[in-house]
């Protein structure tokens, strides 16, 4: 049986590729920073799955977090087969009114610690010969929008640039890209969800089923979804001064900053 570390894995996205993971028949190794839950979602995905759950509380905003999971990634007798850098965060408010520890917290979580994990699972897998990343962004990565965008378009671009380098080893990497998704994102940043369209709303577990197929087929990049794929497509024809002014203003309506 093959082994997937999960990061962020108690809530939304995270807790949806356990899900499916666990369905599937793959070990895991579940990553967040409430050991409680860890434990219960660990004994759930057990008992219904009958597969291992081991459970690794970390803090990814700070170094003892990121070097815990570090070396869990490394251990030589138990390797990581998949692993899924889905720990983030947003923060409520404009560029100058976030504090800056926060927004050098949302650096160290989004991009040095994706950067770190990744380093350490690609390592012993293309030693294997084979192996596979997503890295969790966003479609914020591809619009002029704040730290937040910033450091989505960080993970898109380290991601495609490592799959690049890559290439031929048998590791697949893929930058994961949703819209909006039914998770506890906006609730823990305390951003209201009430202006945002029905149509744009995400479910978690659908948008994992076509992740994982996207990883199958050996995409770097994955915006799983039709309707946010044609969007991206006219963000892609927007000249960029009318698409910031554009973003601006849903960014304030919507989104983290």
């Amino acid at each position: 049986m093959t082994t997937a570390l999960i990061t962020g894995a108690t809530a939304g996205i995270g807790a949806a590729f356990a899900r499916r993971l666990a369905a599937d028949g793959h070990n895991l190794v579940l990553v967040a920073r409430d050991t409680k839950r860890l434990q219960e979602q660990a004994t759930e995905l057990h008992d219904r799955h009958g597969i291992e759950a081991e459970v690794l509380t970390a803090d990814l905003s700070e170094e003892s977090g990121i070097s815990a999971v570090e070396k869990r990634l490394g251990h030589p007798k138990s390797p990581v087969d998949l692993l899924v850098n889905n720990a983030g965060f947003g923060n409520k408010g404009h560029f100058l009114q976030v504090s800056m520890a926060d927004e050098l917290t949302m650096l160290k979580v989004h991009c040095e610690a994706v950067l770190r994990l990744t380093s350490a699972a690609a390592e012993p897998m293309r030693e294997r010969g084979r192996g596979g990343v997503v890295n969790v962004a966003s479609v914020a990565a591809f619009v002029p929008r704040g730290t937040y965008g910033a450091s989505k378009a960080w993970v898109v671009q380290f991601t495609q640039g490592a799959a690049r380098d890559l290439a031929g080893s048998g590791v697949r990497l893929m930058a994961l890209c949703p819209g909006f998704v039914r998770t506890e994102f906006h609730q823990r940043a305390g951003m209201g969800t009430d202006n945002i369209p029905g149509w744009m709303w995400l479910d978690a577990d659908k948008l994992v089923e076509a992740a994982l197929a996207d990883l199958a087929r050996g995409k770097t990049v994955s915006v799983p979804d039709p309707r946010y794929k044609a969007l991206m497509g006219l963000v892609k024809l927007a000249p960029r001064s009318v698409l910031g002014g554009l973003t601006n203003k849903t960014g304030r309506k919507y989104g983290p900053q």
